[in-house]
């Protein structure tokens, strides 16, 4: 039964890691790495992330700087930051790409707030759902390899750990929704 705990708590986590990268990934009015990771460069016909191709640099706290290490695929970079559509226009120097972070309205905000809060919903709906962990479980019983006690026992402690789960992805929540508001 330790193994239907292990790949269940195994596939919550993978739940908690995808919640944590979506979040990194949102522009909150700090310059943040993350926002470039989804970002693929036609690098020769291979669509290449940026950070294989430049070094990505937050000198202040409202800027990106964006130094390829091939001087010559700086106009690829920016067409692919362009049609990324992260929200953020390029500027090219000719040698360095610098993507400046504007203040936050209060509306995009609250607008964040909510895609925030969404996601951590969505996020919670997955962890919860453990009806393979639970079929296994009764399946075990079923086969005579635990009884109805063990079995009860089962339910219980995966209960317990969906809820552990659950609990970190508010709190993870929480706390991007508080970085969001706090700008």
């Amino acid at each position: 039964m330790e193994a239907v705990f292990a790949k269940t708590k195994e596939k919550m986590d993978k739940c908690l890691t995808s919640l944590e990268r979506d979040f990194a990934a949102i522009r909150a009015g700090r310059a943040n790495p993350a926002v470039l990771d989804k970002v693929m460069v036609d690098y020769y016909g291979v669509p290449t992330p940026i950070n294989q191709m430049a070094a990505v640099s937050v000198p202040e706290a409202r800027l990106l700087v964006v130094q390829p290490w091939d001087a010559s695929t700086l106009r690829e970079i920016e067409k692919a930051i362009n049609t990324a559509d992260i929200g953020i226009n390029p500027q090219n120097d000719g040698k360095v790409i610098r993507l400046s972070f504007p203040q936050l309205t209060e509306e995009h905000r609250k607008n964040l707030q909510k895609d925030i809060s969404k996601r951590g919903e969505e996020a919670k709906v997955a962890i919860r759902n453990r009806r393979d962990a639970m079929d296994d479980i009764k399946k075990l019983k079923k086969d005579n390899e635990i009884t109805e006690d063990e079995q009860k026992d089962g339910e219980k402690k995966l209960q317990d750990i969906t809820d552990d789960f659950v609990k970190q992805a508010d709190s993870i929540t929480k706390k991007k929704e508080e970085e969001i508001l706090s700008i």
